[in-house]
């Protein structure tokens, strides 16, 4: 194979590094095993050696692909087989030749300048084709803390108080909304999306202690729903009902349960004095309203409105009585 004989380059200096999880290699290697089609991959010229005249060939894009069938070829240890899946070694001889004669569709973009071939990786994988970060995110990353980030996207309570429109649902803006709670429960606040692809690389394989962040994830999403909070209240916001979410999720973590009777108080009067603070409000309503309308998502506004919210919650538990 020309991975094993130098002649592919499967990993160039632009290309991004192998995040498929296990279990993606394992649904690749049985659709190959199938017989069935996978769309094509991209090869470029690579470097000539003048002496003998032997050259090599860039994998543009593919190299997940490629990389997960030569790993299955030489029965590499980053790739662990299921028991109903044989190794390449112990498959009959027909269906070695099968494997090896399968059909792989290869667009060769020939001898193209280096910058060039970047540009057309960019191209293949960029939201210049209309996917925006998530999209490309979800391409890239199927792995554990995704998963867990759309089990909360999907849930009851999201769902009821319609957090999100149809149109973000389309485009994944929901997936990209609740990995960026989820990473804000599993550390500190951040700007905007700055490290939601951290956090999707690191976790991609597993989450350290998933099923106990899963059953606080969903504890939070109950006691929310408990409080019987309208479609269309302020806490349906996707600024307002992040901040309850992560500041519930680290209550809980720290021991603290609030009486569902008792926030639900504290938020209806702490968010009236929201609605009718205006930008020159130095109340804590007004920095709490400022920090909703002026760059919401920026790290100092979810820190402030973060501090607000955990001090309600905290005078909302039994400890506070």
């Amino acid at each position: 194979m020309g991975i094993r004989d130098g002649t592919l380059e499967p990993r160039p200096e632009f290309q991004r590094r192998l995040v498929w999880t296990n279990k993606d290699k394992i649904l690749f290697i049985q659709t190959v095993l199938e017989g069935l089609p996978f769309p094509e991959i991209y090869i470029a010229s690579g470097k000539v050696d003048a002496k003998t005249g032997e050259g090599t060939e860039v994998l543009v894009d593919g190299q997940q692909r490629m990389t997960t069938l030569y790993q299955y070829f030489t029965s590499a240890s980053d790739l662990r087989l299921p028991p109903d899946i044989l190794p390449y070694s112990s498959l009959r001889e027909e269906e070695q030749i099968r494997f090896l004669e399968y059909k792989v569709v290869v667009r060769d973009l020939g001898a193209l300048p280096l910058d060039q071939i970047k540009e057309v990786f960019q191209r293949i994988n960029s939201a210049s084709y209309g996917l925006n970060a998530m999209e490309l995110h979800n391409a890239r990353y199927g792995g554990a803390f995704k998963q867990l980030s759309e089990d909360i996207a999907t849930n009851y309570t999201i769902e009821s108080l319609a957090i999100f429109s149809v149109n973000d649902i389309r485009r994944m803006n929901d997936l990209r909304y609740c990995s960026a709670m989820l990473a804000s429960v599993l550390g500190p606040y951040f700007n905007r999306d700055k490290e939601i692809e951290t956090f999707l690389s690191r976790y991609n394989e597993e989450v350290p202690d998933n099923e106990v962040i899963r059953s606080r994830a969903e504890e939070v999403l109950q006691i929310i729903l408990s409080m019987n909070f309208a479609r269309g209240s302020r806490v349906t916001k996707k600024s307002d009902f992040f901040t309850l979410f992560v500041e519930l999720y680290k209550a809980l973590e720290r021991g603290t349960q609030p009486s569902i009777s008792r926030l639900r108080e504290r938020l209806d009067d702490f968010y009236s004095k929201v609605d009718a603070a205006d930008v020159s409000d130095e109340s804590d309503a007004g920095k709490y309203y400022r920090a909703t309308l002026q760059a919401s998502n920026d790290r100092s506004s979810r820190v402030l409105r973060g501090r607000l919210i955990s001090g309600l919650i905290e005078a909302s538990s039994s400890q506070a009585l």
